[in-house]
């Protein structure tokens, strides 16, 4: 890639992230190969007054990666994947997380906690702040040692709790804005098993117990049918090394992952679509139709799950005592709301951490996440669950849909304006800006 190609990219082709929530037409489109290609991207960027966003699977429900300037598509930075000793590993920014799993696994390596979806790459689940869920555990981005970006001004930085440990924390939960990241320093541990155990259970039962709960599991979560008064726990704990596998087999797999989860679960919210009276009905169907079981497998495997059926999402992040009550409002809102929704509400615990920007910084958390199909209409649902959280020091997830502004966000992460004088510092002109981050981040 030379600087020339940059204005020789043709532009004008629409770019739609996977909720189809948010689209952009770029100016050019670019996939560079190494920092050194980014930095000539910027570097031409900023000469042509061309704002700069890099974007990676589009599986933000925000516009955190819209632009009408330079789209760099990271997809190509996947070939880097070093190992250190100590388990340190530095991955290019564009590896897809299902693919990084067993790159890592190949190395007798794996990451400490991920989330349930594994579609985005390593450096859009930094930039977010994507977690997964255990009480002693924090996010990706807590399980970050370095970061390799290029800045504004074309520079390319090397980034730790040593060196610049100020845009490091910064940047570790960045939303793009403190610059493009190609590559991650990751902390590994040994290649590790899971035990899963599904079950129903009441959901009185479990906010009364959840404390246990959390204390119990190395990695707990649990999904509340609304219109119901069930939930689906889930509890992932660590085995000995050399404790043998006992995967799911394929036949069950595919029933409860992909006809139950995915086909049938498209075909029930098609059908609330069309006839929303029926939803309470189908959320009991669905509440009894994913029965328990119990199966042993590599952590990469056990955490995500398929995902094909299209939503739109809203998550909020508040102390973890809080949650019990913030649920119960929740549901008493559905109940008297008329409001009809046919997806879970999954229930996520976190350990407090340090990025500063991160949703769980500085506090032990819990994450509620509302979900509504992507053929019915989620505004009323979303807003009435913003209006319960911020009452309870809620955090919305950055890459997932909200309406706060930068003031409103401001009183609810102590280092926010130190975040935001780093960011003052290495992209004055707002080379990485667009609309999202002028109203979260005010400019």
């Amino acid at each position: 890639m030379t600087i020339s190609r940059v204005d020789a990219i043709p532009g004008g082709a629409t770019w739609t992230n996977w909720a189809r929530t948010e689209v952009a037409t770029p100016a050019a489109v670019v996939r560079p190969r190494s920092a050194d290609d980014v930095s000539r991207v910027v570097r031409a960027a900023v000469d042509a007054g061309r704002r700069v966003k890099a974007v990676g699977s589009g599986h933000s429900f925000t516009g955190v990666a819209v632009t009408d300037g330079v789209h760099v598509r990271l997809d190509q930075l996947t070939r880097r994947l070093d190992v250190y000793d100590g388990g340190l590993v530095t991955v290019g920014a564009g590896w897809p997380l299902h693919e990084l799993g067993p790159a890592l696994a190949a190395h007798g390596l794996a990451m400490s906690n991920l989330g349930d979806i594994d579609v985005q790459t390593i450096s859009g689940a930094v930039g977010t702040g994507t977690h997964g869920t255990g009480g002693g555990f924090g996010g990706i981005s807590d399980q970050i040692r370095g970061l390799q970006l290029v800045l504004a001004d074309g520079s390319v930085v090397e980034v730790s709790a040593d060196v610049d440990p100020d845009l490091f924390q910064s940047a570790r939960v960045g939303l793009g804005a403190f610059g493009v990241v190609t590559a991650v320093t990751l902390q590994c541990e040994p290649l590790y098993a899971l035990h899963a155990v599904e079950a129903p259970m009441p959901l009185a039962e479990v906010l009364d117990g959840v404390d246990e709960l959390v204390a119990a599991n190395d990695h707990f979560e649990f999904y509340w049918f609304p219109h119901t008064q069930r939930t689906l726990t889930k509890r992932n704990n660590r085995v000995s090394p050399g404790t043998p596998l006992a995967p799911l087999g394929r036949v069950r797999s595919y029933v409860d992952d992909e006809l139950l989860s995915n086909t049938l679960f498209e075909g029930l919210n098609r059908l609330a679509t069309l006839a929303p009276r029926v939803v309470p009905s189908l959320n009991a169907v669905s509440a009894r139709a994913l029965s328990a079981r119990e199966f042993t497998d590599v952590s990469y495997r056990v955490f995500a799950s398929s995902r094909t059926v299209r939503f739109r999402e809203s998550e909020w992040a508040m102390p973890r005592a809080a949650m019990p009550h913030v649920l119960r409002e929740i549901d008493a809102w559905v109940q008297r709301s008329g409001e009809r929704l046919p997806f879970p509400v999954e229930v996520r615990f976190g350990a407090a951490d340090e990025p500063w920007l991160s949703t769980a910084n500085g506090r032990e958390t819990a994450w509620i996440a509302v979900h509504q199909y992507h053929r019915m209409d989620h505004r009323r649902y979303f807003a009435a669950v913003q209006s319960i959280l911020t009452a309870y020091e809620g955090r919305p997830h950055w890459g997932k849909m909200h309406t706060l502004a930068a003031a409103d966000l401001a009183a609810r992460y102590p280092r926010f304006a130190d975040a935001m004088k780093v960011r003052d510092r290495v992209d004055p002109d707002r080379v990485f800006g667009n609309a999202y981050l002028e109203r979260v981040f005010s400019g």
